[in-house]
């Protein structure tokens, strides 16, 4: 989404994250949409960079990587960003997550080492201290605990394509909470309230995008309010979200195993806003678990 002052033919993309969630391979995916990547420009240099990028008329798009060898100068880059947009170019922060597990077992898989050195879980968690401040002005988080390199770079390729649109791009994905609330949900529902197809009779092998498991569902006259007034509740919300400038929204839905309520109610609501002309992305992250 172009915000006031900026220049729609520049873009410069900051991509950073915690180590082992995929900066490289985001960076690459950059390189093949065709911008300009840099990796590991020094905090110092930044605002040098930037004035270059918007003197230069071919420097129209740009990612610049950053990580956790910038060490405590990540902590002024949330100014330094203030500062390069006030110049009216326009700066997107892309911050790469997922769960400590997937990335201490990154790390052992690959038998690299951590940046910060020691034992990987407790350089995780330091790693994730000295992120924060970045972190907490980031315009768009992606968990990649169990993306593939495809569904990663479907995920940029949409993101890149915010910069151009005025609408929202809407993501709806089920979840179980046995498993962990999605990193990157902005809404959380939880659908546990109601009755679970799990129990019920030859039902418990199906999944929320099976017809017998939707009937259940909808039998029911808690779910089909419930329904109803989520939908309302969510329409009502989306402008609102739009004008304080959100130009991506996660909606995740959760029950206990997520592959039954909460992937019925995900599928429902995308398809009820999709017919309403929102564009919706509809993910399903544990259903075959």
């Amino acid at each position: 989404m172009k915000r006031k002052g900026e220049t729609e033919a520049k873009r410069l993309f900051v991509i950073t994250g915690v180590s082992g969630a995929g900066k490289s391979q985001a960076l690459k995916v950059f390189e093949d949409f065709g911008y300009f990547c840099v990796d590991n420009l020094p905090v110092a240099l930044v605002d040098n960079f930037a004035d270059y990028v918007i003197k230069s008329p071919s420097m129209t798009r740009v990612a610049l990587g950053m990580d956790i060898r910038e060490g405590r100068l990540l902590s002024i880059m949330p100014e330094l960003l203030r500062e390069i947009k006030a110049k009216g170019l326009g700066v997107r922060v892309l911050f790469l997550d997922a769960i400590d597990e997937i990335i201490v077992r990154r790390f052992s898989e690959t038998r690299h080492r951590h940046p910060l050195g020691g034992k990987i879980a407790e350089a995780v968690n330091q790693e994730r201290r000295l992120l924060s401040p970045i972190k907490s002005v980031a315009d768009k988080t992606i968990d990649t605990s169990h993306l593939t390199l495809g569904e990663l770079k479907e995920k940029i390729s949409e993101t890149i394509g915010l910069t151009q649109t005025h609408e929202m791009t809407l993501q709806v994905v089920s979840f179980g909470y046995k498993h962990g609330i999605p990193i990157d949900a902005d809404i959380v529902m939880d659908v546990r309230f109601l009755p679970n197809p799990h129990y019920a009779p030859g039902l418990r092998k199906f999944t929320g995008l099976d017809e017998k498991v939707q009937k259940h569902i909808l039998a029911q006259p808690i779910a089909r309010r419930f329904l109803r007034d989520w939908l309302k509740l969510i329409e009502e919300l989306l402008p609102h979200y739009v004008s304080e400038g959100k130009a991506y929204l996660t909606i995740a839905i959760g029950c206990t195993g997520g592959r039954h309520r909460s992937v019925f109610c995900t599928r429902w609501l995308a398809q009820s806003l999709r017919s309403s002309g929102h564009p919706i992305q509809e993910f399903h992250r544990d259903i075959s678990l």
